[in-house]
């Protein structure tokens, strides 16, 4: 199953977000949805709680009865896989109920688009568009990559840069100085400052599906990234990545980018997925470094947010003097957050 949709990518995230993973798996006659979350207990609430997807992507998605997303949920008719759905809605909206869950928000995934599925469910919002490089071209750098990337790409490897792929790398620690000083740099909230329980959590998940690439300067790893191998659906994920800032100078996170999609393309991967921006903004400065290498593969990115028990939902606003038209969901979180 894709990385995002696995329970134990999801309890990498139980300390990050301050719950417990759970998943909900409804099985019907016309094939399974598969839905895993992070369960958070609601403070001074009486013993309430909220639901939200792990960092990254997620929410409920069709499967096979082995929990697979390939072959056999693509197989469902259209009247098969609508009513699959409105049987889960009403499974999970029990469970909802007899867990007192009081909200959920789901970041869906882009590349598998299941917010289409289930629209009916959670009428999904369009929050932005994120990137892929399309490796199915006989030349994605030619194709995809701008012409400044490629003279940045040139210049990086003229100018002394190299790089080192490693697959199931067995040790983190120069990735994590290199990412901990990129966050430093950025002034980045400390819900992106993972601890070092969670690169080796993560490393022991993963395995062979974890991809680390190394860009050098004179020896020294001045830039790294991870990223997810989805071999399933035959997609590298770029995951987190960053540059020592005084070698920002030399761009070697262009020569990251450009050894994943080499890579990719030799082992016959499809696509590339980079993520979003920072924002919903067009002009997001993360958006545009990542524009620099998709083409027009635009892939967009939608949002769930569901009240499962609407009383509940206004009395933790009207306790917490949550003020009218707070964007922030749950709004009633929103006092605790540091982050849209």
């Amino acid at each position: 199953m894709n990385i995002y949709f696995r329970e134990g990518y999801g309890r990498l995230y139980e300390d990050v977000e301050g719950g417990v993973c759970e998943s909900f798996v409804y099985r019907g006659d016309q094939g399974c949805v598969h839905h895993m979350f992070i369960k958070r207990e609601i403070p001074d609430s009486g013993g309430y709680c909220d639901l939200i997807t792990p960092y990254g992507y997620g929410g409920p998605i069709i499967t096979d009865p082995e929990g697979e997303t390939g072959k056999g949920a693509g197989a469902l008719t259209e009247s098969g896989r609508s009513r699959l759905v409105s049987e889960f809605k009403e499974a999970f909206s029990r469970y909802c109920s007899e867990n007192r869950v009081v909200s959920e928000f789901i970041r869906f995934d882009p590349v598998t688009q299941n917010a289409l599925d289930f629209k009916d469910m959670y009428s999904p919002e369009y929050n932005r568009h994120t990137l892929g490089t399309d490796l199915t071209k006989d030349d994605p750098v030619a194709s995809e990559f701008t012409k400044n990337c490629r003279k940045k790409i040139r210049k990086a490897e003229r100018g002394g840069i190299t790089s080192e792929i490693v697959r199931g790398p067995s040790d983190l620690g120069s990735f994590k100085a290199i990412y901990y000083d990129t966050m430093d740099r950025d002034k980045a909230a400390g819900y992106y400052y993972f601890k070092d329980s969670y690169f080796e959590n993560l490393r022991a998940l993963l395995g062979e599906d974890l991809l680390l690439i190394t860009a050098y300067y004179e020896n020294r790893p001045v830039a790294a990234g991870i990223y997810f191998i989805d071999r399933e659906n035959s997609v590298l994920h770029v995951h987190l990545s960053g540059t020592l800032k005084e070698y920002l100078y030399l761009s070697p996170a262009y020569v990251l980018r450009h050894q994943l999609v080499l890579w990719g393309k030799e082992q016959g991967f499809r696509l590339v997925h980079h993520g979003g921006g920072a924002s919903s903004s067009p002009d997001d400065s993360l958006y545009q470094f990542k524009k620099q290498f998709a083409g027009d593969c635009l892939l967009d990115f939608y949002i769930g947010r569901k009240i499962w028990d609407p009383e509940m939902y206004e009395e933790l606003c009207k306790k917490r003097g949550v003020p009218e038209g707070t964007q922030f969901f749950p709004a009633y979180r929103a006092a605790d957050s540091g982050r849209a």
